[in-house]
Parts: structure tokens; C-alpha cells; sequence
């Protein structure tokens, strides 16, 4: 029998307060037993994972960040209407066959929102 994989972003930040409250909008809680005050695990509860870490100082630049992550879920467009106006669309179906929307996160870093059409 084969194992089965998981992979986990491990997303870093400036402020893990202001990326723990961004991260709640997208349904991710934070594992109080496995958590530290400069790294933080957090759950969707339908196996989805999220590790915040906080950056060594001078490292992350907000609005310079290259790092991403695509967060898979059925409930895009009540998440999306959690967000308001941190968005610069709503969700719209894409020609690579997604339904899906972007925003950026406390330290921009780009955050993609979809499912499949």
C-alpha cells in the first residue's frame, strides 16, 4: 500500500497577528498546541494547511514578496464575499478552467482562491 503525500505551504510573515486575522476570513484557525509565538499552524478542517512563519527581519518586503499559494475550496464566492474590498475582481470563471479570484495577504503575498469548473 502506498502512503498517502500531503504538502503544506509554509507562508512567511511580518506580523503573525495581522496574517492569523487574514487567514480566519479564509476559513484557517490556528492549532493552539502546535503553534509558537513566531510559528503558527493552521487548519481548514477539511485538510487543508497553512504554517505562518515569521521572516528574519529585513526579508520580507511587502509588495516585493515572490511567494504565492492556491487555496482549493468549493466555497469561493463566500469566501470571496468575506473579503470585500481587498479584492480587485470577484470571482470569474478563467479560460485554464477554474472559477477563482486573487488577493494579497497582510505581506502581499498573493493568495489564489478557486475550483474547477
Amino acid at each position: 500500500m502506498v502512503a498517502a503525500s500531503r504538502v503544506v505551504a509554509i507562508v512567511p510573515c511580518n506580523n503573525i497577528e495581522a496574517s492569523l486575522n487574514f487567514y480566519g476570513l479564509l476559513r484557517f484557525k490556528r492549532d493552539e498546541k502546535s503553534s509558537t509565538d513566531d510559528y503558527a499552524i493552521l487548519s481548514d478542517g477539511m485538510g487543508g494547511f497553512i504554517h505562518l512563519s515569521i521572516a528574519p527581519k529585513g526579508w520580507l518586503v511587502p509588495g516585493k514578496s515572490p511567494f504565492g499559494i492556491y487555496i482549493y475550496t468549493q466555497d469561493v464566492d463566500d469566501i470571496a464575499s468575506k473579503l470585500g474590498e481587498r479584492l480587485a475582481h470577484q470571482p470569474k470563471k478563467q479560460p485554464w478552467g477554474m472559477y477563482e479570484f486573487a488577493v494579497s495577504d497582510p505581506d502581499e503575498n498573493l493568495v489564489r482562491i478557486g475550483c474547477e469548473l
